[in-house]
């Protein structure tokens, strides 16, 4: 069967396309994810057959983004990307113009290197035309030429497929259109496919009024380049996707939120234990990051981080990621055994790994069970820290969810936070001890209850650094945001409501796993006076509001940093009453953003949104909520002459700004119908301990700031990356006595060298024995930001100063070619109105093989392999 297939593939009968691990989503995967799967997937094709796919074939995505279009389809290699799915309002004036091929230039910072030609199919669909489905029991006539038999039908058959041919040949630009024949679940049995297709091409091409032939995506698309002829622009992307009216499918940017969350904790993590594998040499016999690697690519699948997957479907991805991770995955709801330990006679060693490429400064925030503890550094010095209560409502969800997901009941119950500031090195780690000391420095932060019975006095300032929030006396909601370093001084609000999910009785479209559809906007008030409960403390404060019974935040304000930090606990959502939920946070201000927000495209290139406008088409609205959301991977945020305001998330979302001043976030959905695209569940996660049941809570953050216009995007890439990129954490219990660090701190770089402030460092991984597969990211745009948008430098002899760079290639994106070879061979396609001048987008320049310094242009990302010869310097 192997040789089979590879005689197959040579002859260029199979071919090979897109080639990832899985046709992953567009819209809740992150660039990097995306890049790893393809690589992943790309590798192996060249190891197996070696192959280097050239199409990209993301025929059944939901919707279609600018990052797809030029990092995974330009700079892979690839020379057209094809599709099934755009709205179906765009796809009726695209076939009134002949317009639905087209040149996408998906990046404005890249420019015209950033086009590939792109085509969308002719119905909206991967299917074949009507009546040519050949899977045994279809209800298709076969072709029978058995002229004998009553139902010999060939003229008709000819008749139909001329006639479908046609009608598709009228909407396409030139005389070359393509079929896909089969559509899911199809080719059970091939034969019958097979033995349909043979007699329609033998006798459509003896009739002769059009040429069928067996052909290849890569056929079709090198026969449309040899027409020469110019094709229409298309820039921005292909979202929000409606199949028909009232029918957005936009609820699954935010369906399954905890496996959103997940997910994106494990890339974090996967990007650094690569380095860490790097650092220590890949484990010839042990455990390598391989079964991560697996998991996390076949989780970018466009059923998978989508949420669009039955429930016991998305139990298996959850287990996969499971078992490539080992280390506390249950921190976010205060359980991790590592931690909680009795420190009498111990010590806890902590050490914090950072897998920037700059030195970053945070605050880690660890259960305990003594409150008379602290913390130093490897030095011995005394780390100032910061011990708060643990609230019951996060105590009581711990244990059901740690006793749900370990399969016994916690044996201690931590009844703290620990925190303290750590300053880690690039590429590195620093250590920290935690022991009991009956004189604790420690200041436990006492919670201060403000209860709104009329009787209080004045307005509830938080914050003691540059950043203050105001609450009101009066009711205990949030008032202002103050930076007294910006001189921001800003009213706000901050709210809770529910979309109610219609339930598809008068049309039958209901809102479910993919489709979301608002029957109704209801806000989420208090349910009676609830107190504003306020912990201060020498790192940051927090405010903790009860919202209801089923919601609870906490806001933090860092003495160091400028944003505030909102946590929520959403669930489990009621649905008592036969209604189904959407929950959303709003912020409302007094920005004027003119119907216009920014929402980032797969955590890369921020692209423009106007409410209830499309720029190809003059857009019918049905659905002015659902129709004007959009996928968040890293933020959004709004702007007028003066300021910004900014949100971050932590995880994929769907979010808008329905009305000016607002940006709201979707934080979770439990709904009770399927909307009849194929999961043909309910969207209704829960979760269970012995007999009993209870809907999933979700819990998760997201970031605010406030800045003067123009200055946002630094914060919104700098921290966004930390965001992606959190420490790693190691714990290690140590007995009285013990004192020496074998080593106690280290950075794998120069220590007097750290990257640039706009570059990062997305993939560090050991291929092979010395061989390194590097990825340098520009996080800025052309023109976003004053100082940052510019061309950077990487000296990579101080990013290894420890190793030999023996030889070093520029690859494509996915590394299975140089980089030179895919821009010689690669096509280039001519656009309408444009004169074909030649590229003059910013690249950075080749890399001289003595100096071993790499420029990166705005918005460019760079992949190299380098071969460290074997004389290493141990670290």
């Amino acid at each position: 069967m192997k040789k089979t297939v590879k005689m197959l593939v040579n002859s260029g009968q199979l071919e090979l396309i897109n080639g990832g691990i899985c046709m992953h989503d567009e819209a809740a995967t992150h660039y990097i994810d995306m890049i790893d799967q393809t690589t992943l997937g790309h590798r192996f094709i060249k190891e197996e057959f070696n192959v280097t796919p050239r199409i990209g074939w993301q025929i059944d995505p939901f919707g279609h983004s600018a990052v797809q279009a030029y990092l995974l389809g330009a700079e892979v290699g690839f020379d057209a990307l094809y599709f099934g799915r755009i709205d179906y309002q765009d796809r009726a004036k695209r076939r009134g113009d002949k317009s639905l091929e087209v040149v996408w230039q998906g990046s404005k910072s890249r420019g015209s290197s950033s086009q590939i030609f792109a085509g969308a199919f002719y119905a909206g669909n991967y299917e074949p035309p009507t009546s040519f489905y050949f899977e045994v029991n279809d209800d298709s006539p076969v072709v029978q030429d058995n002229i004998n038999l009553f139902d010999y039908n060939v003229k008709e058959r000819v008749d139909d497929f001329v006639a479908a041919a046609l009608s598709q040949a009228n909407v396409t630009r030139s005389n070359h259109i393509m079929w896909t024949m089969g559509t899911d679940f199809k080719y059970q049995y091939a034969e019958t496919w097979f033995r349909n297709m043979d007699k329609l091409i033998h006798y459509v091409n003896q009739d002769g009024r059009v040429n069928a032939l067996y052909s290849t995506p890569s056929f079709y698309t090198d026969t449309k380049h040899a027409l020469n002829e110019a094709w229409p622009l298309k820039s921005d992307d292909y979202f929000p996707y409606a199949d028909r009216e009232n029918a957005y499918w936009t609820g699954y940017f935010t369906s399954r939120p905890a496996i959103k969350g997940y997910v994106r904790t494990m890339s974090g993590y996967y990007i650094a234990a690569r380095q860490l594998e790097l650092f220590r040499g890949r484990n010839k016999s042990g455990p390598t990051t391989d079964s991560l690697a697996d998991a996390l690519a076949i989780a970018q699948h466009h059923d998978a981080v989508s949420g669009t997957e039955k429930q016991h479907v998305a139990n298996d991805y959850a287990k996969r990621l499971s078992i490539g991770y080992k280390e506390c995955p249950l921190l976010n709801i205060s359980y991790c055994p590592a931690t909680e330990v009795d420190l009498s006679g111990k010590k806890l060693v902590v050490l914090v790994y950072n897998s920037l490429g700059w030195k970053k400064t945070g605050v880690v925030r660890i259960p305990v069970i003594n409150d008379n503890v602290t913390v130093k550094d490897s030095m011995g010095k005394l780390i100032l820290s910061q011990l708060l209560p643990i609230v019951n409502a996060s105590i009581a969800k711990a244990k059901f969810y740690a006793t749900a997901y370990t399969g016994e009941s916690p044996t201690t119950t931590p009844k703290y936070w620990l925190a303290f500031t750590a300053v880690v090195p690039p590429l590195g780690f620093s250590t920290y001890v935690i022991s009991s000391d009956k004189m604790s420095a420690s200041a436990l932060a006492k919670p201060i209850s403000y209860t709104f019975d009329g009787r209080q006095n004045g307005d509830i300032e938080i914050g003691s650094g540059n950043l203050k929030l105001i609450y009101s006396g009066n009711d205990g909601k949030l008032m202002q945001y103050i930076n007294e370093k910006s001189l921001v001084n800003i009213s706000l609000e901050q709210s809770y409501s529910y979309y109610a999910g219609d339930d598809g009785i008068n049309d039958l479209q209901a809102s479910g796993a993919y489709i979301f559809r608002p029957n109704g906007t209801f806000p989420i008030q208090s349910e009676g006076k609830s107190p504003l409960t306020v912990l201060r403390g020498p790192l940051f404060d927090e405010v903790h509001q009860m919202i209801n019974s089923w919601i609870y935040q906490i806001t933090r304000v860092y003495k160091e940093k400028e944003h505030a930090e909102i946590e929520f606990m959403v669930g489990p959502i009621p649905v008592d009453d036969g209604i189904g939920k959407e929950i959303v946070t709003q912020i409302k201000t007094k920005i004027g953003n003119n119907r216009t927000f920014y929402t980032d495209s797969n955590g890369r290139d921020f692209l423009e949104r106007i409410r209830d406008y499309r720029a190809d088409w003059d857009l019918q609205v049905n659905q002015p909520i659902a129709g004007n959301y959009y996928p968040i991977n890293l933020g959004i945020f709004i702007k007028d002459k003066n300021t910004e305001l900014s949100v971050l998330v932590d995880r994929s979302v769907g979010g808008s700004s329905i009305a000016d001043g607002e940006l709201e976030i979707m934080l979770h959905r439990r709904l009770l119908f399927d909307d009849g695209r194929g999961v043909e569940e309910s969207l209704n996660e829960s979760v269970c301990v012995l007999d009993t049941c209870s809907g999933l809570t979700v819990q998760g953050k997201h970031y605010l700031r406030f800045d003067p216009l123009g200055e946002g995007s630094k914060w919104r890439r700098s921290f966004g990356q930390e965001i992606y990129s959190p420490f790693l954490l190691a714990f290690s219990e140590q007995d009285d006595k013990w004192t020496n660090f074998p080593i106690s701190t280290f950075s794998a770089m120069d220590p007097s060298y750290s990257l640039p402030d706009n570059v990062a460092i997305i993939t560090l991984h050991e291929l092979e024995d010395g061989i390194v597969l590097l990825r340098l990211a520009h996080l800025y745009e052309v023109g976003e930001d004053k100082d940052l948008s510019v061309m950077a430098t990487v000296e990579l002899k101080r990013v290894f100063p420890n190793r030999k760079i023996n030889k070093i290639k520029e690859m494509s994106l996915s590394a299975n070619q140089e980089r030179e070879e895919m821009e010689k061979k690669r096509l280039s396609w001519k656009v309408e109105g444009s004169k074909n001048e030649p590229s003059t987008d910013s690249r950075g320049g080749p890399i001289d093989p003595q100096k071993v310094v790499v420029e990166l242009a705005p918005m460019e990302i760079r992949t190299f392999v380098i071969d460290f010869n074997s004389n290493l310097v141990q670290y």
